[in-house]
């Protein structure tokens, strides 16, 4: 009899980990609280296509495909705008899509290859046997099953409660989170009078958080995240403080004005128990700079997948789980937490100090690269910049913040290479105390 697969909530890496084991042969039931038709956000993402394969999932139809723009790099002063040229490196794997053509590209293909979809049904917490997971509480009822691979994202309620005993992570950690404003506006102005088609902001307006304008053909696209809430209301008056610069940026709204949270922190340090494996967002495989992490996502699924139809003793516990927990920090994990400390370094600078750095040439366009989605800086973290930033830096909280952000750096390394090879409860514990020291603010 088939091993019976529960993916609860339609998350990309989950829905991608369905089909690759619907295909070797698996009852998988991807359970969501959304109608089919309100799957994915009104807004549109960048992501590298080539991941796609790692699922064996077929590229999108050229139709699909939207125009990307160059992205500048802006600080708070808004004075030394860094912009990309034609000789900087980029990722040529790049593409910018429609957020439900993704889903409706995944989706087919998991369909294709077995898997089974539930619409309408809420996810209340994990069915419990002592520390195993065995299934799922909704609204409809228990869901029993041999695995849960939760896939409902940052607030997830299976992960949140399950018992402490599991070591899992319940709950996203102050600065660990973005509250997102996304909204496409009228076009202000002609678009070819504009020169920086995607144009981010690096706290904008003094405030902790990144924004964004972009220009497309047909609208003007507003990101605005920050580490603490706002509402939608707000969302608009920060608004103002965009188009004083950006007149492409409309008034009238045309889509999306969506309201989100997006983790923007390393994976967790745990992301496995008996029963269980979190996936995408549910385990924080985001960019900690920025929130993008569908690509993360459909590479976690080829690794997922592989270890679950591996385990020879079908159990699928943490023992035998742990081995996706180590791939994927092995080939990813690891880079992304480097990553996640300097988000952290960044929300201890002073907006004076961020545009010294840009002013400097601390930080040039060398150390920022296009990945994930539009508004994708990532600084490009190794020795010769710290040693840069500590050798011209006149600041000397500056010059301290960059020698922590070293020491820190030298620490992750020697723990990220400490990580278990084998699972056991006391040793993997042990080392996610380690891990999660490193980024306590």
């Amino acid at each position: 009899m088939a091993k019976k697969i529960i993916v609860a909530g339609g998350g990309h890496g989950g829905i991608s980990c369905a089909a690759l084991l619907a295909e070797s042969g698996f009852d998988v039931t991807v359970y969501e609280k959304h109608k089919r038709k309100d799957m994915g956000y009104d807004w549109t993402d960048i992501f590298d296509v080539k991941s796609l394969s790692a699922c064996g999932i077929p590229e999108p139809d050229e139709s699909k495909r939207l125009p990307m723009y160059s992205m500048s790099f802006t600080p708070p002063s808004e004075q030394t705008i860094l912009r990309h040229t034609e000789d900087d490196e980029r990722n040529e794997d790049d593409i910018k899509m429609e957020r439900r053509d993704i889903y409706d590209l995944i989706i087919s293909h998991a369909e294709s290859k077995g898997v089974k979809f539930v619409y309408e049904t809420e996810i209340l917490a994990p069915v419990m046997a002592g520390d195993r997971v065995i299934g799922i509480k909704t609204d409809k009822g228990d869901i029993l099953g041999d695995l849960v691979i939760d896939s409902c994202g940052v607030n997830s309620p299976v992960r949140s409660q399950l018992p402490e005993c599991c070591g899992v992570q319940a709950e996203a950690k102050p600065f660990e989170v973005f509250y997102t404003y996304r909204a496409f506006y009228e076009l202000g102005c002609d678009v070819n009078r504009v020169f920086d088609r995607y144009k981010v902001y690096m706290i904008p307006n003094g405030r902790m958080g990144i924004g964004w304008v972009a220009a497309d053909d047909e609208y003007s696209d507003l990101l605005i995240g920050e580490f603490e809430p706002f509402t939608a209301e707000e969302a608009e008056e920060k608004a103002e403080f965009f188009r004083r610069s950006n007149p492409v940026l409309g008034r009238e709204l045309k889509r999306g004005g969506t309201m989100t949270e997006i983790p923007v922190r390393q994976t967790l340090s745990i992301m496995v128990a008996d029963g269980y494996a979190a996936i995408g967002d549910s385990a924080f495989m985001t960019i900690p700079l920025i929130g993008s992490g569908i690509a993360n996502s459909f590479k976690a699924a080829a690794i997922l997948a592989d270890v679950i139809k591996n385990d020879k003793t079908k159990t699928y516990s943490a023992e035998t789980l742990w081995a996706y927990q180590l791939r994927y920090y092995n080939e990813i994990g690891s880079g992304l937490a480097s990553l996640a400390l300097v988000k952290l370094l960044m929300t201890k600078l002073e907006p004076s100090q961020l545009d010294y750095m840009f002013e400097s040439k601390i930080i040039t366009i060398n150390e920022l690269s296009i990945s994930g989605e539009p508004g994708g800086g990532i600084i490009d973290i190794n020795p010769d910049l710290i040693k840069k930033g500590a050798a011209m830096i006149k600041d000397k909280r500056l010059v301290a913040l960059f020698a922590g952000l070293g020491a820190n750096m030298a620490r992750l390394s020697a723990v990220c290479k400490a990580i278990p090879k084998q699972y056991s409860r006391f040793a993997v514990q042990a080392w996610a105390e380690k891990y999660d020291d490193i980024f306590k603010v």
